[in-house]
């Protein structure tokens, strides 16, 4: 008597469950168009641009070893009216992060949509080379969005 209890309690709802899975996941692989995105975050490649919900403004081309890399960021997401901005300068192609600045709790100001607000992000980079500059906002509801630009230093 015991042993059709736990057959019926504990292995019929085990065999269901991967008759069930199964069958779902033959019908999403029968889709071509389905696509796993596990890392929702996004990068916008190359150096921003307007349509692009975030942009970074006052990134030069080039720099010389004594002149400060000084940005701001622009975000045009009403959804991201206040989070924490991150910008993080990496070693071009090695990811090697340099410098990188938090500045949390921004929100913007009435009408200005330029962070970081009360503050600035300026870093002079002594080593000539090539960089990558990288801005991503995050937001309250924890979303994010992000843009890349490149400079050099000579």
């Amino acid at each position: 008597m015991a042993t059709k209890r736990v057959l019926i309690v504990f292995v019929l709802p085990v065999i269901f469950s991967v008759i069930f899975a199964s069958a779902v996941l033959t019908d999403i692989l029968q889709k071509p168009d389905r696509e796993l995105n596990m890392w929702p975050m996004s990068y916008s490649e190359g150096s921003s641009s307007h349509n692009t919900p975030i942009e970074i403004i006052g990134l030069s081309k080039q720099y010389t070893t004594s002149e400060p890399v000084e940005i701001q960021v622009k975000v045009d997401d009403s959804s991201f009216s206040c989070g924490d901005l991150y910008i993080t300068i990496y070693s071009s192609g090695k990811s090697d992060v340099i410098t990188q600045g938090g500045f949390f709790e921004q929100c913007f100001e009435s009408g200005s949509k330029i962070i970081p607000v009360g503050d600035s992000f300026s870093e002079i980079i002594a080593t000539p080379g090539s960089y990558e500059v990288v801005t991503e906002m995050v937001s309250k509801q924890l979303k994010n969005i992000s843009a890349k630009g490149t400079f050099t230093v000579k």
